[in-house]
């Protein structure tokens, strides 16, 4: 006889996945908006897209697309890198974190769209909206993670809602990646038919943008903006340091909490190699003769296996510890490397992505609630400016990394198995963070 679930276990459920609450279940939604963009525009079709079409009929011979696109991404992030912590700073005195939130998603958002209207040899005007749709979605985390120890209530709790939201970015990205996969090869049931060759593609941009939008409603609506707790040193209507003056204050304000910035050091050595691992695991695929098919299906994988591994390692993180189940993280993603370079045929791929399932997503939860607890609640989003500024500069000096291995060496093989290095010295690194005393820190400091 069937068993019907009562109220009770469904509440009981929820907050084992921080979820019980309103505001918890809208501020978890945003990675499930976000990450639309990430999966389809940043990972997937995008790339594809200016290649084949935007840089096609064009000025642009040989590898010159893939460098301009590469100097497309450096510039989001180089200009995130320059106002992220300013802006933080601003936020955390004047209660502006869901303003500037939603500045950056609109601007994300609205770029998105605008790749809709990209055709053949529009090479300049598809990198420029691809730039700014960067801005806006690594501008936006910035204050989305600062709201993380606002909304969440206690150390535990900070895990569970960053792995329950980065489980619910997998499931958002990957149900929109099948979707504008199935307007590509089936564009008869969307009444796309007669329409081109390249609009398939272009309505999946639209998707984009509207899911984006649709799904940032619920946080804007539910999760309150954090009351402002101006620093002494800012006086009433001064301006903290902009660009790159303001980076290095932030990180000079940060190195006044010796195990935040600890933390942020690790992160920045192992996360080159988490990034780095997923964008060039398609490059290495690619020189062996992977298909195409299969490394998209193989993208898709990772989406939808990524949500119960993530939850899973979430719950490893509670019961042994962020910082432990992190270094049991960095051990698997070591394994990996050692795969990667092994790889030889269609099924090492697939067990490559599987591997990448079973970590990444988790790992990258804990660090984020990990670095929440280690910083004070009235300093969250100029922190987490620094955080996201090593967290987006972690996709130009890991792939610079595997690169130069890669032309020295003469392949991509012993570029992958040099990655392992980021993990072994990034966790080495954890290894030194006092958990314990960092949070206690934290929360003496926080001003009320």
């Amino acid at each position: 006889m069937a068993t019907v679930e009562t109220p009770n276990e469904r509440r009981g459920l929820l907050a084992r996945l921080a979820l019980d609450r309103p505001e918890l279940r809208a501020w978890a939604l945003y990675d499930w908006a976000n990450s639309a963009m990430i999966t389809v525009v940043v990972t997937a079709i995008y790339p594809i897209y200016f290649l084949k079409v935007a840089a096609a009929d064009s000025s642009l011979q040989g590898s010159e697309p893939g460098r301009v696109h590469a100097l497309a991404t450096a510039a989001a992030l180089l200009v995130i890198a320059l106002i992220a912590p300013a802006l933080g700073a601003v936020a955390d005195r004047t209660r502006a974190k869901k303003r500037f939130l939603t500045g950056f998603t609109l601007l994300g958002a609205f770029a998105t769209a605008g790749l809709a209207g990209v055709d053949r040899g529009e090479w300049g005007l598809a990198a420029v909206l691809f730039m700014l749709a960067n801005i806006g979605a690594s501008g936006s985390f910035v204050f989305y993670d600062s709201l993380l120890p606002h909304v969440a209530r206690d150390g535990r709790e900070l895990d569970r809602l960053s792995t329950s939201g980065y489980a619910l970015g997998y499931l958002g990205g990957g149900l929109v990646l099948a979707l504008c996969l199935a307007t590509l090869q089936r564009p008869e049931l969307f009444g796309l038919a007669q329409s081109g060759p390249t609009w398939p593609t272009r309505i999946g941009f639209l998707i984009v943008a509207v899911w984006w939008l649709a799904f940032t409603v619920p946080l804007l609506r539910r999760v309150p903006d954090p009351l402002a707790a101006a620093p002494p040193e800012f006086q009433a209507g001064s301006a903290p340091p902009q660009g790159f003056h303001g980076l290095v204050r932030a990180l000079r304000e940060l190195a006044g909490f010796r195990q935040a910035l600890l933390m942020l050091i690790a992160f920045l050595v192992y996360n080159d190699g988490i990034i780095t691992i997923y964008r060039m695991g398609v490059v290495v695929g690619e020189e062996i003769g992977i298909p195409e098919r299969a490394m998209i299906g193989a993208i898709l994988m990772v989406q939808f296996l990524g949500i119960p591994c993530t939850f899973a390692f979430g719950a490893l993180g509670v019961r042994i510890g962020s910082k432990r189940a992190i270094l049991v993280g960095l051990m698997v993603y070591m394994g990996t490397c050692i795969l990667g370079a092994s790889m030889r045929t269609e099924a090492h791929f697939w067990l490559l992505a599987a591997s990448l399932a079973f970590v990444q997503g988790g790992t990258q939860a804990l660090s984020r609630s990990l670095f929440a607890s280690l910083v004070p609640k009235d300093r969250s989003a100029e922190f987490f400016g620094v955080f996201a500024v090593l967290d987006r500069f972690g996709a130009i000096l890991g792939p610079l990394m595997f690169a130069g291995v890669s032309w020295a060496l003469g392949g991509s093989r012993p570029a992958v198995l040099s990655l392992g290095l980021l993990f072994v010295v990034g966790a080495l690194l954890l290894t030194r963070v006092d958990v314990a005393a960092g949070r206690a820190e934290a929360r003496a400091t926080t001003r009320p």
